[in-house]
C-alpha cells in the first residue's frame, strides 16, 4: 500500500496499525490545504468485492460472469446458470468480507482459505454454507475476524499471464498514479519489498487527464503480450475515466489483471475505496456501505467526523493530527505499554467533537487510562 512509504522501520505500532488500516490512513496523514479543509476528516469508503465488480461490469470492463449468495441454495443456483451459459461447472467461490489476505484466511468453521476452486453447482452449494455465517481471519481482520454474511461466486477462467494493476492517489506526485506489476495475483506488498523495481508508476496530470501513450507504457512494462497490449491500453484508460474519475475513487486495485490464451484481458478481481467527501454525488455507491463489518466505534466516530481505529491495547490515545497520533501511540509502545486506539480529532475540533471523543474511547472496557496529546 501506499501508506507503507510513509513511515517507516522501527515504529512498531505505526506499521501494525498501517497493515490493517492502511488505506484510511492515507488520507488521514493528508494535511490540509487551508484552514477550511482542516476541519475536513478524510476517510475512505471500502465496499464488497461484488458491488466494485459491478460497477466495472457497468463500464464495460471485461470481469469474469459472477453472481452473489447469501444461501447456499442461491449459490447452487448461481453456479447453475453460470455452468449454463459457460457449458463449464467450475467455478470460484469467494468470502465477501472487507479484509485483504482472504485466500490465506481460515473459518472458525474450520475451512481453510476464503476463496475456493470448485468443480460442480453441488460442490459451490456445499462451499458457501462452510463459508455463510462464519468468522473468516486473516492478516488483516485481527483476532476478532470477520463474519461472512454472502459469497460472490464467478466464473473460472483460464488465465495465460496474471498482472497486478492499480490506480492511486498519491501525495508525493500531487494527484493520481497508475500502479503496475508483472507480479499479480500475490501479496503486492510482498513484491515491493522484495523488488522494488518490479512496481512500476505512472503519474497522471488530473487536470489533463489520462494518454494513451500513458497506458501504453504501462501496458508495456507491466509485460502483456503484443497480441493483448490494445485491449489492456483500451481497460487501463476505461478504468481511469468511467471508474476511478467518475465514481471518486481513491483507490481501484485489480489483482490479478489476467490475459488468457486467446488474448483476451480481464479484471478478475476488483477492490475500490471512495472518497467519504464525495457521498453527496455518489449516493447509489454509499448505500453500499456494510457498517455490519466495520467496529462500531468507528462507525460511531465517522458520524462526528473523527478518525477512530480499535487496537488492542489498554491506553487510550486522544490527539490532533494523524501524525502526531502514529507518533504517541510509538511513544506508548516505546516504554511498555500498548495503545488501544488510533483517534485523530483534527485541526478544528469542537467542543462536542472532543466530548464524543472521550466517549468512544472510554467506552472500551480495556482502557485504564487515557492520554491526551493536542498540538497547537
Amino acid at each position: 500500500k501506499m501508506a507503507s512509504h510513509i513511515f517507516r522501520t522501527g515504529r512498531v505500532a505505526a506499521d501494525r496499525l498501517l497493515a490493517a488500516h492502511g488505506s484510511k490512513l492515507t488520507g488521514a496523514w493528508a494535511p490540509a490545504l487551508s484552514p477550511a479543509c482542516s476541519k475536513q476528516q478524510r476517510r475512505h469508503l471500502s465496499i464488497h468485492e461484488y458491488l466494485s465488480m459491478g460497477l466495472l461490469r457497468d463500464a464495460n470492463v471485461p470481469t469474469p460472469r459472477f453472481g452473489v449468495a447469501s444461501t447456499k441454495e442461491e449459490a447452487l443456483k448461481q453456479a447453475k446458470e453460470i455452468g449454463d451459459v459457460t457449458g463449464v461447472p467450475d467455478v470460484v467461490v469467494k468470502a465477501q468480507v472487507l479484509a485483504g489476505g482472504r485466500g490465506k484466511g481460515t473459518f472458525d468453521s474450520g475451512l481453510k482459505g476464503g476463496v475456493k476452486l470448485v468443480f460442480s453447482a453441488d460442490e459451490a452449494g456445499d462451499m458457501a454454507e462452510k463459508m455463510l455465517g462464519h468468522k473468516l481471519f486473516t492478516k488483516q481482520t485481527g483476532k476478532d475476524g470477520r463474519i461472512c454474511e454472502k459469497v460472490m461466486v464467478a466464473e473460472r477462467l483460464y488465465s495465460r499471464r496474471e498482472f497486478y494493476f492499480a490506480i492511486t492517489m498519491e501525495r508525493s506526485f500531487g494527484g493520481p498514479v497508475l500502479v503496475g506489476s508483472s507480479q499479480g495475483g500475490v501479496n503486492i506488498e510482498e513484491v515491493a519489498e522484495e523488488n522494488p523495481n518490479a512496481i512500476i508508476k505512472e503519474p497522471i496530470d488530473i487536470n489533463a487527464g489520462i494518454t494513451r501513450e500513458q497506458a501504453l507504457y504501462v501496458a508495456k512494462e507491466m509485460g502483456f503480450s503484443e497480441g493483448s497490449l490494445e485491449k489492456a491500453v483500451d481497460m487501463i484508460v476505461n478504468l481511469y475515466n468511467n471508474v476511478f474519475l467518475k465514481y471518486d475513487a481513491t483507490m481501484l486495485e485489480i489483482n490479478p489483471m489476467s490475459e488468457d490464451n486467446t488474448g483476451k484481458v480481464y479484471c478478475m478481481d476488483a477492490k475500490i475505496n471512495f472518497d467519504d467527501n464525495a457521498e453527496f454525488r455518489q449516493k447509489d455507491i454509499f448505500k453500499g456501505r456494510d457498517t455490519a463489518e466495520e467496529d462500531p466505534r468507528e462507525v460511531e466516530a465517522a458520524k462526528h467526523n473523527l478518525n477512530y481505529i480499535g487496537m488492542d491495547g489498554n491506553i487510550a490515545c486522544l490527539v490532533n493530527g494523524a501524525g502526531l497520533a502514529m507518533a504517541t501511540m510509538d511513544i506508548i509502545k516505546l516504554h511498555g505499554g500498548d495503545p488501544a486506539n488510533f483517534l485523530d480529532v483534527g485541526g478544528g475540533a469542537t467542543e462536542n467533537q472532543v466530548k464524543e471523543a472521550f466517549r468512544i474511547v472510554s467506552s472500551d472496557q480495556r482502557v485504564k487510562a487515557i492520554l491526551v496529546n493536542i498540538f497547537g
